[in-house]
C-alpha cells in the first residue's frame, strides 16, 4: 500500500528499500525513545492500556539474549505456539501515557503477561501511581513493587460493567448509573478548579456519593443473584474498591483513563492497514515509531515537520533530547503548531 502511494507521486521503491528506511529510522530515533521513556516514569501517574496484534511466527525459535530482558519470554511463546503448529499469536501493544508529561509511550511484547507492565515500571524503580483497568499485572503491580507503585482503577470500566447488565436488573442498574452520572459531574465542574479546590471538592461531594452507592449495594442489590450479568458489576466494585476510591485522596489523579484507553484507536487503524507484525523486531520498531507519531499528535505538531525536525537533528549527532521533546520543541517551531 505504501508503494503504491509513493508510485502516484513517481517513485516506485521496492519493499526491501521501505523496510531499511524504517529500519533506520527507528535505529537513529532509538535513544530519543529510551528519553521518552525515562520522562514518561518521571510521571506521578501513568495511565496504560493494552490492545492485540498479529503476530507471525519465525520458523525457528529465537534463541535467548542474556542482554534482552524481553528474550526468555518471546523465546518461551514462540517455542510453544510453533510446536502447536500456530501460524501467528496474539501480540500485545501497550500504551504508557504520562498524566501530567505529555509523552504518549507505547511498547511491544509478544503476550498479554505481567512481564509487559513490570519491565516498564517495576524493574527501573518506578515510584508512583499506575492508572488502569483491573487486569491481573495491574493490580499486583503493588505488591510486585514492594508499595512503591500504587494501582488506581478507572471509574469508567465499573460504570461500563453496570451499562452492560441494565437488561438484567434495569432498576438497579438506572440508580447506579444515576450516581455515576453525578460523580461525572463533579469531576467536570474540578476540571478547571486548582489543586486545593478539586481534592476538597472530591472530598465534599464525591466521598459522600461513593458511600451512597456502597450503600445500595449491600442493601437495596441483595437481591441480585450469583450467576447474574449484575453480580459480575457488583463484584468488581466490591473487589476494586479502594483502587476505584484512590482519587478521592488526591487531587492530581483522574478517577478514569479513557484517554490512554482512546490510543488504542491508533493502534487499530494502523492494524486495519498493515494487518500484522511480521517479527519481534518490527514490533519494536513499531512501538517506537508509534511513540514519536503519538506524541507528537498529543501536542497539536504537524507530524511530517517535527519527524523531519528529530532526524536532522538526530542525524546531525545531536544528543542534547531534551530539546526535542515534542512540548519543548513546539516552543522554538511555533509554526508547526496545528491551529
Amino acid at each position: 500500500r505504501q508503494r503504491v502511494i509513493f508510485a502516484g507521486s513517481g517513485w516506485c521503491p521496492s519493499r526491501s528499500t521501505l523496510l531499511n528506511i524504517l529500519t533506520s529510522v527507528a535505529l537513529v530515533t532509538r535513544p530519543l525513545i529510551e528519553f521518552f521513556r525515562g520522562e514518561v516514569r518521571s510521571d506521578s501517574v501513568i495511565g496504560s492500556d493494552d490492545t492485540g496484534v498479529k503476530l507471525l511466527l519465525p520458523k525457528e525459535v529465537p534463541k535467548v539474549d542474556p542482554t534482552d530482558p524481553k528474550s526468555q519470554r518471546v523465546h518461551e511463546v514462540i517455542a510453544e505456539a510453533i510446536a502447536a503448529r500456530k501460524p501467528h499469536v496474539s501480540a500485545k501493544m501497550w500504551a504508557y501515557r504520562g498524566v501530567h508529561v505529555p509523552l504518549n509511550v507505547f511498547d511491544f511484547t509478544v503476550s498479554r503477561h505481567r512481564d509487559g507492565p513490570d519491565l516498564f515500571l517495576v524493574e527501573p524503580c518506578y515510584e508512583g501511581t499506575l492508572l488502569g483497568d483491573c487486569y491481573g499485572a495491574n493490580t499486583g503491580i503493588m505488591m510486585r513493587s514492594c508499595g512503591s507503585i500504587a494501582h488506581a482503577a478507572c471509574v469508567a470500566h465499573a460504570r461500563r460493567k453496570v451499562r452492560e447488565a441494565k437488561d438484567n436488573h434495569p432498576r438497579h442498574a438506572a440508580q447506579l448509573l444515576s450516581l455515576f452520572r453525578e460523580l461525572y459531574d463533579i469531576e467536570d465542574r474540578g476540571r478547571t478548579m486548582d489543586a486545593v479546590a478539586r481534592l476538597a471538592l472530591r472530598q465534599d461531594e464525591a466521598t459522600p456519593l461513593w458511600t451512597r452507592i456502597r450503600s445500595y449495594i449491600d442493601g437495596e442489590m441483595s437481591n441480585v443473584l450469583p450467576k447474574e450479568k449484575m453480580a459480575e458489576a457488583i463484584g468488581y466494585m466490591n473487589n476494586q474498591g479502594e483502587p476505584l476510591t484512590l482519587h478521592l485522596s488526591t487531587a492530581w489523579l483522574p478517577s478514569e483513563h479513557n484517554e490512554t484507553a482512546q490510543l488504542m484507536k491508533q493502534v487499530a487503524i494502523g492494524r486495519k492497514n498493515w494487518l500484522f507484525v511480521g517479527s519481534v523486531a518490527a514490533g519494536y520498531r513499531a512501538a517506537d515509531l508509534m511513540t514519536l507519531v503519538s506524541s507528537a499528535i498529543r501536542n497539536d505538531l504537524d507530524v511530517w515537520a517535527y519527524v523531519k525536525g528529530v532526524l536532522d537533528a538526530l542525524l546531525s549527532g545531536r544528543e542534547d533530547y531534551a530539546s526535542l521533546r515534542p512540548y519543548v520543541w513546539a516552543a522554538t517551531h511555533p509554526e508547526q503548531i496545528r491551529t
